[in-house]
């Protein structure tokens, strides 16, 4: 007899932490049980107890072309008949980091890791031997994976779970960490006049995704680039989220800065674990084995990830995705606007690209603290009512919405009717 998702989720409770192997997946901060999806095919995935929803999840982005995508499952498919691990390089390696280095003009040199920690936990340290210098900024609200350094004051799970900080983040680690305020260049420039030559590098999510998505206001990526060239630290883009995403060539092709270091992960993989880390020849050459910073990775470059990430960019370079990605999207975005006007709900959508955010509040919303700001009660309500009707949104009110080229018309009408009937409740 097949079990039910509340089923699996007390069997999991008694040996997997919480019952699930990503905070975020419990379904706490909505009141609800998590589901345990069974299998998905295009925008749709389907739960144990086989119901039928729209996916704007996504696997949390990387699914840009959907579940299945035929070529996709065919690259995977031929991989692993090959082998699936070698701990050795591979045919693979230097054809798709060629790849890369020619979509992100910012990106001379990559080196593949497992996840977009590990490609920011990296970037980070290689940016501290680059410099000689200990000290990192980062912003209230970015999410930049679970190193200790990044969960001071980060987003995404941690304030999903309402955790400040997290123990076991050393008061070591806190002291070197400096925390700007997201769109706001004079908190960076008082960090950077306070700790004169001792910062080795600033991380900031270009276009924030994990307190909802928020985009960088005119001028604030070009400012921290020139603040970075003048002191001389690192600019680190952490592009995990979108990279690939909200253009080609990521943010960096959107907003035209190029930082000096860039991580990214999920789209590259296809859906398989991946991350990568690039930028500088000059800051790259610093890694083992050509110079002293080391860093490495046992399943680093797996053939099976690289197989299906090298697909997935060959398609979105051959086809016109993004130009169906900004249809849809902004198709969905206009939809959701009509359905809170109607009812004169307050809500707040931010959008870029094939990425967006629905914040319950009357207040634009531009940094962490107006986004903290917002009803996260409305929420909770929100996504109940859309999960009801077979609209997946993230179990968070503070994860972006993601549309997929799997995603037609007839889906988005389906959702604007549902969220229709969701706000008039």
């Amino acid at each position: 007899m097949k079990q039910t998702s509340s089923q699996l989720f007390q069997q999991a409770r008694k040996v997997i932490p919480g019952g699930v192997n990503s905070p975020v997946r419990a379904f706490g901060s909505v009141g609800l049980e998590p589901l345990y999806i069974r299998r998905g095919r295009g925008s749709k995935i389907y739960d144990v107890e086989g119901r039928e929803y729209i996916d704007y999840v996504c696997s949390w982005g990387p699914l840009i072309l959907g579940h299945a995508h035929p070529r996709l499952v065919a690259a995977l498919a031929e991989a692993a008949a090959l082998g699936t691990s070698f701990g050795a390089t591979t045919p693979i390696e230097p054809v798709f980091a060629e790849l890369i280095t020619s979509v992100y003009p910012s990106i001379q040199m990559v080196r593949m890791v497992n996840s977009g920690t590990e490609a920011t936990m990296s970037a980070v340290r290689l940016a501290r031997g680059f410099t000689g210098r200990a000290k990192l900024i980062k912003f209230e609200g970015c999410y930049h994976g679970h190193g200790d350094s990044f969960l001071i004051k980060a987003g995404s799970g941690v304030l999903t779970l309402g955790i400040p900080g997290s123990p076991g983040v050393t008061e070591g680690t806190a002291r070197d960490t400096l925390v700007a305020r997201f769109n706001d260049l004079e908190s960076v420039k008082a960090l950077l006049r306070a700790s004169r030559g001792e910062v080795a590098a600033l991380i900031v999510e270009p276009v924030m995704g994990n307190v909802g998505v928020i985009p960088p206001a005119e001028g604030f990526l070009a400012g921290l680039r020139e603040l970075c060239s003048e002191e001389k630290v690192v600019l680190i883009f952490d592009e995990v989220i979108t990279g690939f995403r909200v253009a080609l060539g990521g943010a960096q092709e959107l907003y035209g800065v190029r930082p000096d270091l860039t991580c990214l992960g999920k789209i590259i993989g296809g859906g398989l674990p991946v991350g990568a880390f690039g930028g500088r020849r000059e800051i790259m050459e610093m890694l083992a084995p050509l110079g002293p910073v080391y860093q490495a990775g046992t399943l680093s470059g797996n053939p099976l990830a690289l197989a299906m990430g090298y697909e997935t960019v060959r398609i979105l370079r051959e086809e016109a995705v993004y130009d169906r990605l900004e249809s849809l999207s902004a198709m969905l975005e206009e939809g959701f606007r009509q359905s809170f006007r109607k009812l004169s709900r307050s809500c707040r959508i931010n959008r870029v690209g094939s990425m967006l955010s629905l914040f319950f509040t009357d207040r634009e919303v531009g940094d962490f603290a107006s986004a903290m700001s917002c009803d996260q009660g409305a929420f909770r309500d929100y996504f109940r009512r859309m999960l009801e009707q077979g609209i997946y949104l993230a179990p968070s009110a503070f994860e972006a919405v993601f549309v997929s080229a799997a995603h037609d018309e007839a889906d988005i009408r389906r959702t604007v009717t549902a969220a229709e009937s969701a706000a008039r409740r």
